[in-house]
């Protein structure tokens, strides 16, 4: 008897690909829209009712059954408040992150469990080899960042489709297929997240306060309106004009203030090692003896390092210095091409 799995429809090409490849390779396949966010911001509607639109005629054309799971509540509470609370204690947290542990691989899946399937699939670009998350085969696409706090136990019940493909190649095959998302756009799995301004989004929730920018000396160089919607490392949308840029380097968020600095080489903007907090790790043994690789945020480079643990803490040594780091992202840790875990840097 073929295994029964859920994937989650999104109305996205990479999402209808998985689910056309799954029907091909022989598995029961029911299509799922996870509804998650559905409220329309100032300037911005989000496009809910046309992505489940697609998701449907693709379900449709593959003859597979569709369902809706409305997850608005538990979105709201785990990813969005999530998201709130960060940026109001001064972080800058990844919801992409939380939304991948908290909902599409713990309440899909559970969900999915409870109804009777056997696995869930996602539009992911990323593998899972021998019950061990890797990083995809098209590395332009990889977002194996985003998925390092999977729970562990999900990981066995996953599929990742795209793994082994590039965009290019998933692209051709909704056309070739004649898929109804073949043209379509990316898709944003967060309808605020990139379309929106994510400081008119936190707007909506955080009351802005105007507070003043000062520059290493202490001189006041402009105001601000709430050092919550700032991030370290920051260059753009300070509003202090004339002469050379300046760059955050500093919030306080107490005293609702933050520091600026001209000097690019300023060692406030520049560390060697990292502190970690909240850690989620893929694999039982680490070996603190041994050099990895570390990434801190989606895409960037891999950089050596060397994790150091005691009963409290873990930090990161890192091979060189790097700029801007931003307290409340995610260092993510791999070891060759498999993720091994990672944590909050603060």
């Amino acid at each position: 008897m073929a295994s029964r799995v859920f994937v989650g429809l999104s109305g996205g090409v990479d999402s209808s690909v998985s689910a056309a490849l799954l029907v091909e390779q022989g598995y029961e396949v029911v299509g799922v829209y996870m509804k998650n966010w559905a409220k329309d911001l100032p300037g911005f509607k989000c496009p809910w009712r046309e992505d489940l639109a697609d998701a449907k005629r693709v379900a449709v054309q593959l003859g597979i059954p569709f369902t809706v799971f409305d997850f608005q509540d538990q979105y709201k509470q785990k990813v969005v408040d999530y998201l709130i609370d960060g940026y109001r204690k001064g972080l800058t947290p990844n919801p992409d992150i939380m939304c991948n542990q908290e909902i599409k691989f713990k309440l899909f899946l559970e969900t999915a469990l409870e109804q009777g399937a056997d696995k869930v699939a996602t539009g992911h670009y990323a593998r899972i080899k021998d019950d061990k998350l890797q990083t995809a085969k098209d590395q332009s696409k990889d977002q194996s960042y985003f998925l390092y706090r999977m729970p562990k136990t999900s990981i066995k019940k996953t599929i990742f489709p795209l793994g082994e493909l590039t965009k290019k190649q998933v692209r051709q095959l909704a056309t070739d297929k004649k898929l109804v998302t073949a043209s379509k756009k990316e898709s944003m799995g967060i309808c605020f997240v990139g379309k929106v301004d994510i400081k008119e989004f936190l707007s909506q929730y955080i009351q802005p306060k105007t507070g003043e920018i000062i520059d290493q000396s202490g001189a006041v160089v402009g105001q601000h309106d709430g050092a919550w919607f700032y991030t370290i490392g920051q260059r753009h949308g300070l509003g202090v004009g004339g002469g050379l840029p300046y760059y955050v380097i500093n919030k306080d968020i107490k005293k609702n203030q933050i520091t600026v600095t001209t000097d690019l080489d300023s060692p406030k903007l520049w560390s060697k090692q990292l502190k970690l907090t909240d850690c989620h790790w893929l694999v039982d043994n680490i070996d603190t003896s041994k050099s990895y690789h570390v990434r801190i945020r989606h895409q960037g480079p891999l950089i050596d390092t060397k994790i150091s643990r005691s009963a409290k803490d873990t930090n990161l040594i890192l091979g060189k210095e790097i700029r801007a780091l931003t307290a409340g992202q995610s260092a993510v840790i791999y070891d060759g091409q498999t993720i091994i875990g990672g944590g909050i840097i603060i």
